[in-house]
């Protein structure tokens, strides 16, 4: 089969590598798509040390099962699924309680670290454990289903704090976790929503996928435009940090109203400076939120339902082998490009 390869760092080469045979308990996908991840564009230049040459990168996809292992149940030969990016033991206690995303044993695909090793969906064919698949409705096609594992973070962010009806919502920082986190909680009638960044193109594609007032957060006065923007002035019932710096920590604590609350979704920092007396004061409530949790079904219906639009979030649709032109070109953070998705049954881009 042909797959994606990082040969070494900023390199990925378009190489015929074997294909892998489903073992107990698992499925061989046929990757009808694969969408290209951050975490994958910020890999290729090895700083974050998770994913070491050779690797095949991708954990955002979808396909239609090819060949299904032994002890196999419940999946058939030409089924169409998407899948979860981790896999879990199913084992230790956090799994056991349900939070499958804190899996003390836990693996993504498409990772090569110092731990583990486990290949991606940037190749022709991947085999995942059958138990981490997900069957895609009729009304979803295979390049929107390659944005569920995204979605499925946004989800799982918008219900660690339950959003109801007529809340109303800040997200701080509007990438794609933060654009798919937006449309979550508009699906889940969150209202005003108002989207703040430093990137006024990005803050008009926040308009265009449903927010009711933008801010840019370079202003001098951004927080005060921020309070003017909440219901009486008071702050949001609930704001979301989709960076994860001093400064959108610092925001998303302030624009909330007393008792309200706040859900860390980024982490670019690992220490930040942090207003105590701010939220104990005024009984902030603060929500840590890791990846999702095996809320793919969920987030699947809202795609086929229409309440939901990944496709906006997408850029291009290209070849498999075109992956290291498009990647490097994220990576260079061309104007204009967001979310790219591969497709290795495809020779042109399509979109």
């Amino acid at each position: 089969m042909k797959a994606l390869v990082l040969t070494e760092y900023n390199k990925f080469d378009y190489l015929d590598v074997p294909t892998p045979t489903p073992g107990t308990g698992e499925v061989l996908i046929k990757v009808k798509a694969c969408a290209v991840c951050g975490s994958d564009v910020h890999g290729m230049d090895g700083s974050s040390g998770r994913r070491q040459p050779p690797d095949i990168m991708g954990h955002e996809a979808s396909g239609q099962i090819e060949a299904v292992g032994p002890g196999v149940e419940g999946w058939s030969v030409g089924d169409r699924v998407t899948f979860d990016s981790t896999v879990y033991c199913n084992q230790c206690d956090a799994c056991l309680a349900g939070n499958v995303n804190l899996c003390t044993n836990r693996q993504v695909l498409g990772v090569s670290c110092d731990d583990y090793r486990r290949d991606g969906a940037f190749a022709d064919y991947l085999v995942v454990p059958a138990y981490i698949c997900y069957r895609l409705p009729d009304e979803v096609s295979y390049v929107q289903a390659a944005m569920v594992e995204p979605l499925a973070i946004a989800y799982h962010a918008a219900t660690r704090t339950p959003v109801k009806p007529g809340m109303s919502a800040v997200i701080v920082g509007v990438g794609t976790i933060g654009l798919l986190t937006l449309q979550v909680v508009k699906a889940m009638g969150a209202g005003p929503i108002i989207a703040v960044d430093i990137d006024d193109a990005k803050l008009a594609t926040a308009l265009d996928n449903g927010a009711d007032a933008v801010i840019n957060s370079a202003a001098p006065d951004a927080l005060a435009r921020l309070l003017a923007a909440t219901p009486g002035g008071k702050g949001v019932d609930i704001a979301f940090d989709a960076t994860g710096i001093e400064a959108t920590v610092d925001l998303s604590v302030r624009s909330v109203k007393l008792d309200g609350s706040v859900v860390l979704i980024g982490n670019l920092a690992q220490h930040i400076g942090f207003p105590l007396q701010w939220v104990v004061t005024r009984q902030i409530s603060l929500f840590g939120t890791c990846a999702s949790a095996g809320e793919y079904n969920e987030c699947l219906q809202l795609i086929a339902d229409g309440k939901v639009d990944v496709e906006a979030l997408i850029s291009k649709s290209v070849p498999l082998s075109a992956g290291h032109e498009w990647i490097t070109r994220v990576y260079n953070r061309e104007p204009g490009l967001n979310k790219i998705v591969l497709l290795p049954e495809v020779e042109e881009v399509v979109a």
